[in-house]
C-alpha cells in the first residue's frame, strides 16, 4: 500500500512538471543526405562528418554543413523581402528583419489547422493547388475567426506521403514536381497571405516543400506574407496529430545572425490544460529567448582544453543575396560543430557504442574512466542520437537555481579552474524554495554568458568567454559536480541546463567526470543558455529541441521560456 501511494505521488509530480509523451508531437522531418531534405536547385547539400570520435579521446562530436533551408525550416521576412534601400521589387522595412531579430513570442501560439488534404494532388504536373482566402474563411465559419496569436497550419499530408528516402521514391517530393512529372504541394496564393496578415496572424506553416506555389507564385506569396513581418515553417509534418484548434505550437529554430530563417525543430503540445496555459502566455507575449546568437564574430564554439581539441569553427556565408543570376531571395549556408551555441549533449557524447574496444582509448582516458567507475559505478554504452530522443524530456516546468555567488571564488594561482556547484548548494536551494520535483527542468543561473558572451576581440587579445579562462588568464565558468547530477537524478530530474558554455568547466578531468556522471544517470544537458535572470525561480515552462539531424550525438537549437 505504501509503495503504491509513493508511486502515485511520483506520477502526479511528473504530470505536473513534465508533459506526457503522448501529448508532445514532433512536426519535424529528419535531415540526412539519404532524404530529399534540401531544395535541389542552387542550395548547399547537407553533410555530417565525424570530427572527433572515441579513441584515443573520450567523446564524439561532428562537423555539420547545412543550408538554412534544409529539412523542416522557417522563413524570416528577409528571406524574400529585399532591404528598403535596395530598389528591388517588393523591398520594404521587413527586409531588415533577419532570423535573430524576430521576437520570441512570434515562434509560439495556438495551432489552427486548415485541412486541404482533399486537394493534395489536385493540380497539373508542376503546379500547386492554390489555397485561397475562401478556404480560410470556410475554416473560420466552422470553428472561429482567426486572430493575433494564432499559427495557421495548412495540412495536406504532403510530407507524410512523399517525404521518402531518395532510394525509395524520394524524387517525388520536389524533383518530380519541378520537372512537371507530378503535382506539387498545395500552397497559399499571395492574397491568402494578405488575408492572414490583415487578421493579425504573424506565423503560419505548411507540410509541403515551400510556402511558394509552383510554377510561378513563390516570390509573390513570400513577399505578401513577409510584408507584414509574418514568419512560417516549410516542410512541416504530422499535422494530422493536431486538432483544428487548441494545440500549443512552438517553432524552435537555430539562431543565425543575419539569417533568412533557418533549420528548425517544430513541436506541438495537445494536453488541454497545459496547452491552454502556454497559448495564453504566447498571446500575452510572455516569452523569453534564452539562446545565444550564432555569429562568425561571437565565441560560439568550444576551443578545447588544449591544441588539437578545437571544434569546427562556426562559419556563415551568404549563398545568395538577391543576386540577379540566382534569383530574388536571400539565404546563407553554415558550417559548424554539433555543439555550437545553445545545444544539447546526450549520454552518447561520452558513451561509446556497444562493442567498442576500450583499448582504443588513450592510457590517460582509461585511467580517468577507471577512477570514475571506482567512485561512481560502471559506465555503459549508448547509441542514443538526438533524432530519437522523446521531446517531452526537454520540455517541462523550469526550476532556476541561482549559483551566481560562486563566481569569483577560485584562487588565481589555481587557474585554469572553475568554481564547482555542490550538492550542499542544491540542498540549500530546496530548503528555501521546496524540493525539486520529478520531471522539472533544472536550470543553473550563473550570469556567466550575460557578462562574458561578447564579440571576439582583435588578436592577440583573448575572448573572455572561452579563450581567457581556458588559458588560465581569468576564472573559468562554474561546473556541475558528479554529486549534483546524481542528486538531480535521484529527484527524478532528467534534463538540466546552464548559462555557461559547458557543464563541465575548464579543467579536463573535472569536465570528463561531469559528462560521465550525466551519461551514467541518463541526464540530458542543455548548455550555453543566457538571460536566465529574466526567469522566475519557479512557475515558468522551458522548451528546447535540437534540429532533427539524423545520427548525431549532440545538437544545436533554440531554447524558450514561457511564463504562464
Amino acid at each position: 500500500m505504501k509503495t503504491s501511494l509513493l508511486l502515485l505521488l511520483a506520477c502526479s509530480a511528473i504530470a505536473r512538471a513534465q508533459v506526457p509523451v503522448e501529448h508532445v508531437h514532433d512536426l519535424s522531418l529528419p535531415v540526412s543526405s539519404a532524404w530529399p531534405c534540401v531544395w535541389p536547385l542552387g542550395m548547399m547539400q547537407h553533410i555530417t562528418i565525424p570530427r572527433f570520435t572515441f579513441g584515443p579521446g573520450a567523446f564524439h562530436r561532428e562537423t555539420i554543413v547545412l543550408d538554412e533551408h534544409t529539412g523542416t525550416q522557417w522563413d524570416a521576412p528577409a528571406h524574400f523581402v529585399p532591404p528598403p534601400d535596395s530598389g528591388l521589387p517588393g523591398a520594404g522595412p521587413m527586409g531588415l528583419v533577419t532570423g535573430e531579430k524576430v521576437p520570441a513570442w512570434q515562434f509560439v501560439g495556438e495551432a489552427c489547422v486548415i485541412d486541404v488534404t482533399a486537394h493534395r494532388d489536385d493540380a497539373p504536373g508542376g503546379s500547386s493547388f492554390l489555397i485561397r482566402p475562401e478556404h480560410v474563411k470556410a475554416w473560420e465559419e466552422k470553428y472561429r475567426p482567426l486572430r493575433a496569436g494564432d499559427v495557421v497550419l495548412f495540412r495536406s499530408d504532403y510530407t507524410d506521403t512523399y517525404y521518402l528516402p531518395l532510394n525509395r521514391g524520394g524524387a517525388r517530393f520536389v524533383i518530380r514536381p519541378l520537372t512537371k512529372m507530378a503535382p506539387a504541394w498545395p500552397a497559399p496564393a499571395p492574397e491568402t497571405m494578405t488575408y492572414l496578415g490583415e487578421k493579425g496572424v504573424m506565423a503560419a506553416g505548411l507540410d509541403g516543400a515551400s510556402m511558394g506555389p509552383l510554377p510561378d507564385l513563390a516570390v509573390a506569396t513570400h513577399q505578401a506574407g513577409g510584408a507584414f513581418g509574418m514568419i512560417w515553417i516549410e516542410c512541416g509534418t504530422n499535422f494530422k496529430a493536431l486538432p483544428p484548434t487548441g494545440a500549443f505550437y512552438a517553432l524552435l529554430p537555430a539562431k543565425h545572425a543575419g539569417g533568412s530563417g533557418g533549420e528548425a525543430r517544430v513541436l506541438a503540445i495537445t494536453e488541454p490544460k497545459l496547452a491552454s496555459r502556454l497559448i495564453d502566455a504566447a498571446r500575452s507575449k510572455r516569452v523569453t529567448d534564452v539562446s545565444v546568437t550564432l555569429d562568425n564574430n561571437l565565441p560560439v564554439t568550444w576551443q578545447g582544453h588544449g591544441p588539437g581539441e578545437e571544434a569546427q569553427r562556426y562559419l556563415a556565408e551568404p549563398l545568395n543575396q538577391f543576386e540577379k543570376p540566382r534569383g530574388p531571395y536571400m539565404a546563407w549556408t553554415h558550417t559548424f560543430d554539433s555543439q555550437v551555441g545553445t545545444h544539447l549533449v546526450t549520454p552518447a557524447f561520452t558513451l561509446p557504442p556497444p562493442g567498442f574496444d576500450a583499448g582504443q582509448f588513450s592510457s590517460e582516458i582509461r585511467d580517468l574512466r577507471a577512477r570514475f567507475e571506482k567512485e561512481h559505478g560502471p559506465l555503459g554504452h549508448s547509441t542514443q542520437t538526438i533524432d530519437k530522443l522523446p521531446l517531452n524530456r526537454l520540455i517541462g516546468a523550469a526550476r532556476i537555481i541561482d549559483v551566481s555567488k560562486l563566481r569569483g571564488t577560485t584562487v588565481r594561482e589555481t587557474w585554469p579552474a572553475s568554481p564547482i556547484i555542490t550538492v550542499e548548494q542544491v540542498l540549500d536551494h530546496e530548503k528555501a524554495h521546496g524540493r525539486l520535483a520529478a520531471g522539472e527542468i533544472v536550470l543553473f543561473r550563473t550570469g556567466y554568458t550575460d557578462e562574458k558572451f561578447k564579440p571576439l576581440p582583435d588578436a592577440p587579445a583573448q575572448d573572455e568567454c572561452f579563450a581567457a579562462p581556458l588559458a588560465g588568464k581569468s576564472e573559468g565558468w562554474p561546473a556541475l559536480s558528479p554529486g549534483v547530477i546524481a542528486l538531480l537524478a535521484e529527484r527524478g530530474v532528467r534534463c538540466t541546463g546552464m548559462d555557461t558554455p559547458t557543464a563541465g568547466g575548464v579543467q579536463r578531468e573535472v569536465s570528463l567526470m561531469t559528462y560521465w556522471a550525466a551519461a551514467k544517470h541518463d541526464m540530458l544537458l542543455v548548455e550555453f543558455l543566457t538571460s536566465l535572470g529574466q526567469v522566475p525561480e519557479k512557475g515558468a515552462w522551458f522548451l528546447f529541441a535540437p534540429v532533427k539531424i539524423e545520427g548525431i550525438r549532440s545538437g544545436h537549437g533554440r531554447a524558450l521560456i514561457l511564463q504562464p
